[in-house]
């Protein structure tokens, strides 16, 4: 491999934390935080902000007369480290609710465990930066993407690069004001359904079938690419068209329900639980295969610190090769354990267990920030397992604290979940910092301040997350359907995890589903091997496989169509040469980005008729109920997928022009 030049050479000094940047780094981060925990409670995947956040950056900065790349790179490093977080807080904090331990999300308590998570992600992951980059020197696709992004911001103002710079800005926009009407037309007026369902009873069991209409589902299939949206949607078949029909040809139907809500009791009382299996045997697969990577990024961290040589040499080290001082991460780190411990206190009212629980805790977040800093180096960031090595923490915390606590005891589910959620947020962390550490490297920033502007994303991100949160909970719901909220966000990955501690410490976890769901698990597994041995390009991830079974398949239907979109547009040839998707995945990204916010807005209304009750909680409403179901948002559905293709295929004059890179999911 040859010796990577930086785009800014070490002995050029420009701006970098600049005031413009650090506004605009807690804007961008405020938002993608806030648009990704919805993606995460809607669809239980999120996908990484770096190219958008770098296209947006790129996009105001240019307004100002003085700006430079090494300044974008501070904006999409801090503004993606929020977006980070927020996948780390949903997957874990509202199963907190979930489980009775809060009745409303606690501000402060989820401020302490997103920041004290984010930052142990951010402190763990500095030493390896070195280790990693440097000495082993992983190729992280996302991060190389992403600084292929920022050359466009540093180059020549008139030329054809900034040309393509502006237009793919504008396509963010506009796919952002797209998917925002498209979101307003169906939660604020209320013009159709968010999805369309049929079952057909036959015999004792019954069929179901559904798509969901969000744009944002679609785009993430596109995202994801067909291969990962394939093997989602397979975990879906799996679930819903064998298992429901055959739990129902086994037990027979619920006596009050019919149809639809037939097959959505049995799924969500009975066939969940598979899911629950298939994600625990993917987690402790997930820890199998990571013993390698571990050991290897242990070692070449040792390597580099010997090549180091003394601590008056590394003062000495190019600006680009100036990481934050041991002092600054010792003292930080001994630091954010106090809040932890205080908090594992007052869970379990013992502080000798808490003390036990903050050391489990530690050893867990520097082992999974490190695995997935590892990880997102050979595959990047959006395709880091940290689901799986959150469920697998969770099931060892709430194995150990059996031991301590006992069986049945009230605060067992919650101990574990405050466990599994900070080494969620520092996992979720690990892989997005050394991504945008890679980043830095290939565009010539200063390593430390980078580093910097990573805790700062990280505070940022914690201190919005909670009261979108709570917006969403009060517009949607999150979590099992009730009579106020029918159709709620279902924030798969807490609703597992809640699931699984209440069953763990109740001793009421149905084992013979559980075990079915781990046999499926392994039958995946061994697929996937005698593919890998083949060379085969498709493969089936079980950790994907078993989110598939989890999740409603409306929405897994809608995520492989995006996949399907996504293989059509990259099959286009211009010239006989295949098109870029680039154009596609920013489209995308504005989609889900528009759809999401605009879904945070619409909650606000509702939050402020708590506080003043003459106003109206639903000012937009034009129907109580769609009168033509979901028909209407088919043919929407139907639009945006063709304005996506066409944006993904570009104008044959752009194509030729374009420099933007490829995704690492396409």
């Amino acid at each position: 491999m040859k010796d990577e030049q930086p785009v800014v050479p070490a002995s050029v000094r420009l701006p970098e934390i600049t005031v413009k940047a650090v506004v605009l780094s807690v804007t961008l981060a405020a938002l993608l935080a806030a648009a990704n925990a919805y993606l995460g409670l809607f669809a239980g995947m999120t996908v990484s902000a770096s190219i958008p956040a770098a296209v947006a950056s790129m996009a105001i900065l240019r307004l100002f007369r003085t700006s430079n790349i090494l300044e974008n790179n501070i904006v999409q490093t801090a503004a993606s480290s929020g977006e980070a977080l927020a996948a780390g807080v949903i997957f874990t904090i509202p199963a907190l609710l979930l489980v009775g331990y809060w009745s409303d999300f606690d501000y402060w308590e989820t401020v302490l465990i997103a920041t004290v998570g984010g930052i142990l992600g951010v402190l763990f992951t500095i030493p390896l930066r070195r280790a990693l980059i440097i000495t082993a020197r992983l190729r992280f696709p996302e991060g190389v993407a992403t600084a292929e992004v920022l050359k466009v911001a540093g180059s020549d103002q008139h030329g054809p690069d900034h040309r393509d710079s502006i237009t793919a800005s504008r396509s963010l926009l506009w796919s952002a004001l797209l998917g925002a009407l498209v979101k307003f037309g169906e939660s604020g007026l209320r013009l159709w359904a968010d999805s369309l369902e049929a079952a057909a009873q036959v015999g004792r069991t019954v069929l179901y079938g559904g798509l969901n209409l969000s744009p944002a589902l679609l785009a993430v299939g596109f995202i994801l690419g067909v291969r990962t949206a394939l093997v989602v949607v397979l975990g879906g078949v799996i679930g819903w068209i064998f298992l429901v029909p055959t739990y129902g040809l086994v037990h027979g139907l619920p006596s009050d329900r019919t149809g639809v809500t037939a097959a959505m009791m049995i799924w969500s009382e009975h066939i969940r639980y598979v899911g629950i299996g298939a994600m625990l045997t993917g987690g402790l697969w997930t820890l199998t295969k990571l013993r390698e990577p571990v050991w290897n990024s242990l070692q070449t961290l040792r390597a580099s610190y010997r090549a180091a040589g003394s601590i008056e040499a590394s003062r000495q080290r190019v600006r680009t090769e100036q990481d934050a001082s041991i002092l600054w991460i010792i003292v930080p780190l001994v630091l954010s354990l106090l809040p932890m411990a205080w908090i594992y206190s007052r869970v379990v009212e013992s502080w000798s267990v808490a003390v036990i629980m903050t050391l489990v805790m530690g050893i867990a977040a520097f082992l999974f920030s490190s695995v997935a800093a590892y990880m997102a180096g050979l595959v990047g960031s959006s395709s880091n397992p940290v689901s799986g090595v959150t469920i697998a923490t969770i099931m060892m915390a709430s194995l150990l604290l059996l031991v301590f606590l006992g069986p049945k005891h009230p605060a067992g589910p919650a101990a574990a979940l405050v466990i599994g959620a900070v080494v969620c947020c520092a996992a979720a962390m690990g892989g997005d910092n050394l991504q945008d550490l890679k980043t830095g490297h290939l565009v010539g920033a200063t390593p430390w301040k980078q580093q910097v502007m990573q805790v700062v994303g990280v505070l940022t991100g914690a201190l919005v997350i909670v009261p979108v949160l709570s917006l969403l909970q009060a517009k949607y719901g999150i979590g099992p359907p009730t009579s106020d909220h029918p159709h709620p966000l279902i924030a798969p990955q807490a609703t597992l995890m809640a699931n699984f501690t209440r069953a763990v410490f109740g001793g009421n976890l149905p084992w013979s589903l559980v075990g079915l769901g781990m046999a499926i698990g392994i039958l995946v597994i061994m697929v996937d091997r005698r593919q890998e041995r083949r060379g085969s390009r498709l493969r089936l991830p079980v950790l994907a496989v078993a989110l598939g079974i989890y999740l409603p398949l409306k929405l897994s239907a809608a995520i492989f169509l995006g996949g399907v979109l996504a293989v059509l547009a990259s099959r286009k040839q211009v010239d006989g040469e295949p098109v870029s998707s680039q154009r596609g995945l920013l489209f995308s990204a504005g989609l889900i980005t528009g759809e999401a916010l605009m879904g945070i807005m619409l909650a606000m209304p509702i939050a402020l008729s708590g506080l003043w009750p003459n106003l109206v909680s639903d000012p937009f409403v034009v129907f109580a109920a769609p009168p033509l179901g979901g028909w209407p948002g088919l043919v929407v559905m139907l639009l945006v997928a063709w304005f996506l293709y066409r944006q993904a295929v570009g104008s044959p004059d752009h194509r030729r022009n374009c420099t933007f890179p490829p995704s690492s999911n396409s």
